[in-house]
């Protein structure tokens, strides 16, 4: 178990007893894609292999197919595909793509892969950054309107061809899934090169599998808001992956409030509901990339409602006053014991 006495500590439901491989070596590789840096930490039973070239290559796929600041992404040239076109999509991008539609579908849209337009709109795409000198965040009426155009479409998915059909203007951005789709594929890698005991991590969410060379788990901090004062809490990566959305990571500053990164599709505008952070434990990091956004979106209340429902680990902090709250779907609460 961790040192300190004052953490809380989050433990899988199940816990394999496999030992690690003998003569078992960390070792640690590192790199940069999607704008931010990754890591891999995994024991190897006395293997020399150099998966570094590996490990690249599958995050530099995933950009390649699914990156909106890549003008040459398979999803830029969807974005710019003529109105009235079917598109096939490659498999990889066709899966991720479907994820987060049904996603968007469960959550009445508050977490959209086609609300490209409205993330650009308030500055957080590939061009027309916010920080620029030429930069004018949209009024109210500006962003409400062009989100009640976007309500008025739709994705439409053909799976056994592997389409998506493009009306003219639909900007995908799948932001908000695809480094946690990276995360999996550099797990899968990994496990198809016969590793079983791992840490990977791109920009902040990890997936961690099996045990590190003296048999104990892989122990992660949970991202914490500043001036929280809540206890620490570590978790055990032991065939989980987690993912953190919260509005401390990317934001500006006009007329003195907070506008945050994550856009209400709904509504056009930045999320305001006093959510600063959702956690989520998952299986899959796509997954938990993808419902720590939408809980955020949706609200606490919402949010909870919605975790339970689906049997998702999530765990929120809430601006309250002057201070911060936090609160737990029944599943993380159930995986959180106390030191």
């Amino acid at each position: 178990m961790p040192p300190a006495a004052t953490r809380r500590v989050l433990l899988p439901l199940q816990i394999s007893q496999d030992p690690p491989p003998a003569g078992g070596v960390l070792r640690e590789f590192r790199g940069e894609s999607m704008g931010t840096s990754w890591s891999v930490r995994l024991v190897a039973g006395g293997s020399s292999a150099d998966f570094q070239a590996g490990l690249q290559a599958e995050l530099d796929r995933v950009v390649a197919q699914m990156s909106h600041w890549e003008a040459g992404s398979d999803l830029g040239r969807f974005n710019r595909a003529p109105a009235g076109t079917w598109q096939v999509l490659p498999e990889e991008f066709f899966k991720v793509l479907s994820f987060a539609a049904a996603v968007a579908n469960v959550t009445g849209r508050a977490c959209d892969p086609t609300a490209g337009v409205l993330v650009n709109l308030w500055g957080f795409g590939p061009g027309g950054r916010f920080g620029q000198p030429d930069f004018v965040p949209p009024s109210r009426q500006e962003a409400q309107s062009l989100a009640a155009q976007h309500a008025r479409t739709s994705l439409e998915l053909d799976p056994p061809r592997r389409r998506a059909f493009q009306p003219g203007g639909m900007q995908l951005d799948l932001s908000a899934v695809a480094k946690g789709y990276g995360v999996d594929c550099l797990a899968r890698y990994l496990e198809g090169q016969g590793v079983r005991d791992y840490l990977v991590e791109v920009g902040g969410e990890l997936r961690g599998a099996g045990v590190k060379q003296d048999g104990l788990p892989w122990w992660v901090a949970l991202e914490q808001v500043e001036g929280s004062g809540a206890e620490e809490i570590v978790a055990a990566l032991h065939g989980l992956a987690v993912a953190t959305s919260g509005d401390y990571r990317r934001y500006f500053t006009h007329e003195g409030r907070r506008v945050a990164h994550t856009i209400d599709p709904r509504n056009g505008m930045p999320v305001a509901n006093g959510v600063a952070s959702v956690t989520v434990i998952h299986e899959e990091c796509m997954a938990a990339d993808a419902w720590s956004t939408a809980l955020t979106v949706l609200g606490v209340r919402e949010g909870l409602l919605l975790a339970e429902r689906k049997g998702l680990a999530a765990h929120f902090v809430v601006r309250e006053g002057e201070g911060l709250r936090e609160y737990m779907s029944s599943r993380f609460r159930g995986m959180l014991e106390q030191e």
